[in-house]
């Protein structure tokens, strides 16, 4: 179906299920390599390798986020500009998007790469720990040139209607990424650098099969001379930046806080996070699918004026992220032994105890989670940057920073209360930014004006 059809013509809560069911599960897929691949680590690289893969992993998602800041900031120009009808515009936005992203996984990796010891030694790493933590990161610095553009490359799929192309792209990505990874660690027995390599490898095929379509001028959106001018540049920037503000800040916090566990608790407290971690990362990607996955579809209709159709999908989007975020509280509520066994292969009870206190207390963050988070998406596809910013960096740096001075008395008890805490704050501050930007959010559709 012409994407143009799609956004503009079916009704809102098919829409919904057309879009945002495949965006889930192309998460999920996602989700779940990344759960495996804290499994494949813990379990057959030891408990240390656990930790340095957790110690790492936030420079390597400010890696990501750089070509996440260009993909999702160029994919609302270019949704709106097609609901406008500007197709030669949105061409260029498509084009000059993919040279930036590539250009900067260039120089991004470079400098990643010469300063991973430097930056995990800073972390308060040090011997076996702080050498695998470096392996790890390096391997994503080498690899970012051909590696970044997977995230920008799912934005432009969906907005020319290729939405179940997206999900076989990401489950096809996880698939190969898992079996890589089973087979570096578990049968060749490789260290810790071939669970990133597995990763990177996966994702540079599939980026390459993603584009087929692109070069054979099948899709919608195709490649032109680039033209690029400020305000385009600033344009991809000011959509791009609450997701990549969330990204810094969310890793700048984790980073922050990883040095507070590595000397609170040392390699245990850092493990029991890492659990918290992958269990968030199990859920936030669900709730970015349905979401994100809706983006391209608002901002069509918000550039072509057709309000009403855009309160419609966000309802859709409401509903379904607070189903699937109180879910998650139950899940983690009730299984929080099974949840830390699945990542800490026979755990000390030592461990075990820590990882269930925390796992119960971060399940209280998503009872209010869900609703920031619709917020943020929702602002983001109808080009309004500075509250979707605003949300992103409360929820990712100033609250959980300003709440670990407040909760520091608790200990590491503070720091698991941290999230659900922050998630209340930032559920208040969305709700004010509703109330005020009502009167823009509330207009009749241009036919009946």
């Amino acid at each position: 179906m012409h994407s143009a059809t799609l956004f503009s013509k079916t009704p809102p809560l098919r829409l919904f299920f057309l879009a945002s069911i495949p965006g889930a599960i192309s998460m999920l897929a996602s989700a779940l390599y990344q759960t495996m691949d804290g499994v494949f680590v813990g379990r057959f690289l030891g408990e240390t390798a656990f930790a340095a893969l957790n110690l790492a992993m936030p420079f390597v998602i400010i890696n990501f986020s750089l070509a996440d800041l260009i993909g999702v900031g160029s994919a609302v120009p270019i949704s709106i500009s097609l609901g406008k009808k500007q197709e030669r515009e949105a061409d260029n936005i498509f084009t000059c998007s993919c040279l930036m992203i590539v250009g900067t996984g260039i120089l991004i990796g470079a400098v990643l790469f010469g300063a991973a010891p430097a930056l995990i030694r800073l972390m308060g790493a040090e011997g076996d720990f702080a050498r695998l933590a470096v392996q790890y990161m390096r391997v994503y610095a080498l690899c970012s040139p051909v590696t970044t553009i997977i995230f920008a490359v799912d934005n432009y799929l969906r907005i020319c209607g290729y939405i179940r192309g997206s999900m076989v792209m990401n489950i096809s990505m996880s698939l190969l990424c898992g079996v890589l990874e089973f087979l570096f660690l578990g049968v060749f027995h490789w260290g810790i650098w071939a669970a990133a390599l597995a990763t990177c490898s996966g994702m540079f095929v599939c980026a390459v099969a993603a584009f087929i379509p692109f070069f054979l001028r099948k899709t919608q959106l195709r490649f032109c001379r680039p033209h690029f001018h400020g305000a385009m540049v600033r344009q991809i920037l000011a959509c791009g930046s609450p997701n990549f503000l969330n990204n810094i800040a969310g890793r700048i916090t984790s980073i922050l806080m990883n040095a507070i566990l590595v000397r609170m608790g040392g390699e245990i407290a850092v493990s029991v996070c890492g659990v918290l971690m992958f269990a968030e990362g199990f859920i936030q990607p669900l709730l970015y699918g349905m979401c994100d996955s809706l983006q391209p579809a608002v901002g069509f209709n918000w550039g072509a004026k057709k309000f009403s159709r855009v309160r419609a999908i966000e309802r859709c989007c409401y509903t379904a992220s607070a189903v699937v975020s109180l879910l998650a509280v139950a899940v983690i509520f009730l299984f929080p032994e099974q949840i830390t066994n699945l990542f800490v292969a026979d755990a000390e009870s030592e461990v075990l105890d820590m990882s269930i206190s925390a796992l119960r207390l971060f399940s209280l963050t998503y009872i209010f989670r869900w609703f920031s988070f619709a917020t943020q998406s929702y602002m983001l596809a109808i080009e309004k940057p500075l509250p979707a910013s605003l949300i992103s960096v409360s929820n990712a740096l100033v609250f959980p920073v300003i709440l670990f001075g407040v909760l520091w008395p608790l200990g590491l008890t503070g720091i698991w209360l941290n999230f659900a805490i922050t998630a209340v704050l930032v559920a208040i501050l969305s709700v004010i930014i509703l109330i005020r930007l009502r009167p823009a959010l509330t207009r009749p559709d241009a036919s009946a004006e």
